[in-house]
């Protein structure tokens, strides 16, 4: 897998100049419905985004890898107007009527396909209609960018690829930051939807949630980015966290885009549910 990567292609998009260095974020979305409700997770991503445009450069462009996006290969959103997509059942209409009109970035879209590469070197794939933003995006950036006025472009998931393909990848995307891209993983450090326990305070976990959420959240306070890669070798406790784990897999995006020592402050460290932890982080 190759982890480096010619930015030349980036000198071709008007839209991506050199700026600061952006930060990365993971934010734990959880429940769709933390998009409208009026709660810690929604106020905290009201002001992260207040912080944009004031202590932070606003972004030139937001790069998305949302949990809700697998794929056979890796593929960027190419169009210029993204869909909102609403792919959830059972929750109230006022969630379903909710519209993000970001648009998208067609030119930056090609030049990161030309330059981020996945296994064998082939280019990222361009989809020009399929796709859209899912609500890992939307129900996330909705608050933080309320008049949906920086284009957001999404990136799939294989989820046929190893953990350590999906790292491997992502650290080609770090040089993206100096041209006014914010890196956005959107997903959840543990995720078991078979064992939420509906009435579940913030302070309420299983054991096991507890526990597979502090040992990631260690490496991360240590800067032992590489350890994450490697989740699947706490065996039970993996599976017991994430029955399938592509709620954990946008971690290693946001992770391979930092300096293993950069600087990162955790927020939202609670639960939802008793089994799905909000942990959430910013870099740089």
């Amino acid at each position: 897998m190759i982890t480096t990567l010619d930015t030349a292609a980036l000198d071709q998009v008007v839209s991506l100049k050199k700026t600061e260095r952006m930060p990365v974020l993971f934010l734990g979305h959880g429940s769709p419905m933390n998009a409208i409700g009026d709660n810690e997770y929604r106020r905290s991503w009201q002001a992260l985004g207040a912080r944009f445009g004031t202590e932070i450069p606003n972004p030139q462009l937001i790069l998305c890898i949302s949990a809700h996006w697998l794929t056979t290969g890796w593929w960027l959103t190419a169009m210029t107007q993204p869909k909102t997509i609403h792919d959830f059942g059972g929750f109230p209409q006022e969630l379903f009527d909710q519209q993000y009109p970001a648009l998208g970035d067609p030119a930056a879209a090609r030049a990161m396909s030309l330059m981020v590469r996945q296994r064998l070197s082939a280019p990222l794939g361009l989809d020009v209609s399929e796709w859209g933003l899912d609500h890992g995006a939307w129900s996330v950036l909705k608050p933080m960018f309320p008049e949906a006025d920086i284009p957001v472009i999404q990136l799939s998931m294989d989820y046929s690829h190893a953990p350590e393909d999906h790292y491997a990848l992502a650290k080609q995307l770090k040089a993206l930051r100096d041209r006014g891209v914010l890196i956005v993983g959107s997903g959840n450090i543990v995720h078991n939807l078979g064992q939420m326990q509906r009435g579940a305070q913030g302070n309420q976990a299983y054991d096991w949630a507890l526990e597979f959420d502090q040992t990631m959240g260690g490496y991360l306070q240590q800067g032992n980015l590489e350890a994450l890669q490697n989740f699947q070798k706490l065996g039970s406790l993996a599976k017991m966290a994430h029955p399938t784990h592509e709620h954990f897999l946008p971690l290693l995006y946001a992770a391979g885009a930092v300096e293993s020592r950069e600087p990162m402050r955790f927020f939202n460290t609670n639960f939802q549910g008793g089994s799905i932890s909000m942990r959430s982080m910013i870099w740089g």
